[in-house]
């Protein structure tokens, strides 16, 4: 059956850095797909991300991996295989908290997968009743059991330089704001995108542009899945079409047998009936297997229309996330512009403020000069009188 998707969601990805075990590097500029996988093929559970066609999560669960949450929105676990730690940001609390259930629940499901490969094991190695006494049975892993063929020593999973899943939350983000994903105390100074992004956050964005940018985004998570399912049926088509073409040659093989065998009984004589029956049958079955590889011709075909139609998809696909990339800077170019006008008020009212004040004073002034004028014309009218 293969591997099959049994859980996703969508988060901001990160590793700690290689060189200094304490920074974290983001992996992706913006939320992507994570998802749990289960190979039925296997008995494994593996947390796979992509980013466009490039993997940067390919994580086997195993029982002795931990997941941690240091903040409210993020959370951590380290894989020993990988020799690195990952570390994921969520845009909520309740969506951290979904994907630690699942991470607990398939964690448990692997420490069952690896209890019962390892009583497979016992019970491969102890020697049979039936067998003779110098035969031995070939030795079993747990890791051949689960599927996964690299062994992992004792040294590799408590290498000094691996930060562990209780000690990494030294190297996790003081803050984790919903709008970045990004650790601010120990994201690279060099990542501007994911600091741009957190300030564009920060200001309300116009209703037109914030629709505009949702629907830009939806169009292009849409083809996207649309994408993937034709990529899809092109390896399926493309697994089919290598059978139809054995068949096609085991058919015309067939073709030839039948008529030799046609061309053998015209010889023989004294059965002209049967071998006229015999000939209408085989012509029936040639008319019938050329009929049956013209549906695969058509069949094919389409297909391959199919695929001409994701190419079309791709480069729509492409015209889109262009689009958007231009919506995000006018909507940028907008709050700067939000922000002038902003301070360009602030000010005029403070200035309007600082004139009535003005106005006030002077008025206060003009006052006490008339009273004075009128106690002066008082005095002079007595004077004059």
């Amino acid at each position: 059956m293969g591997e099959q998707p049994i859980f996703s969601t969508r988060a901001h990805v990160f590793q700690i850095d290689p060189n200094t075990k304490k920074n974290w590097v983001p992996t992706s500029k913006h939320a992507v797909t994570v998802s749990y996988f289960y190979d039925s093929t296997r008995n494994v559970y593996r947390i796979i991300s992509l980013d466009g066609s490039k993997a940067i999560i390919n994580s086997t669960i195993t029982p002795n991996m931990t997941f941690t949450k240091t903040s409210h929105k993020f959370g951590q676990w380290a894989d020993s295989r990988a020799n690195t730690v990952y570390g994921l940001g969520f845009s909520s609390e309740a969506l951290l908290s979904k994907f630690a259930e699942k991470f607990a629940e398939f964690k448990e499901a692997a420490r069952l997968a690896k209890e019962k490969s390892q009583e497979k094991m016992e019970l491969t190695s102890s020697p049979s009743q039936e067998s003779a006494p110098g035969d031995l049975h070939s030795p079993v892993t747990p890791e051949s059991i689960n599927g996964t063929d690299e062994r992992v020593t004792p040294d590799a999973e408590s290498r000094p330089h691996t930060p562990s899943s209780h000690t990494a939350s030294s190297h996790t983000p003081s803050s984790h704001t919903a709008s970045s994903h990004t650790p601010s105390s120990h994201t690279p100074s060099s990542h501007t995108a994911s600091s741009h992004t957190a300030e564009l956050n920060a200001v309300p964005f116009p209703h037109s542009s914030t629709s505009i940018t949702k629907h830009w985004e939806a169009e292009l998570a849409a083809l996207k899945g649309n994408n993937a399912k034709l990529t899809a049926a092109l390896l399926e088509s493309t697994a089919n079409v290598k059978q139809w073409k054995q068949q096609l040659a085991a058919y015309q093989d067939e073709a030839e047998r039948l008529h030799t065998r046609v061309t053998e009984l015209e010889c023989v004589s004294g059965q002209t009936a049967g071998i006229k029956t015999q000939k209408t049958e085989l012509n029936q079955t040639i008319e019938e297997l050329e009929a049956e590889l013209k549906a695969k011709e058509e069949e094919l075909e389409k297909l391959k229309e199919e695929v001409e139609n994701a190419d079309r998809l791709e480069a729509q696909r492409d015209s889109l996330a262009q689009k958007l990339q231009d919506t995000q800077l006018r909507n940028s170019d907008l709050e700067t512009r939000l922000s002038l006008l902003e301070e360009r008020l602030e000010n005029g009212r403070m200035e309007d403020e600082s004139f009535r004040k003005s106005l006030r004073s002077i008025l206060e002034l003009l006052d006490g000069k008339i009273l004075e004028l009128t106690e002066l014309r008082d005095t002079l009218s007595k004077l004059i009188s």
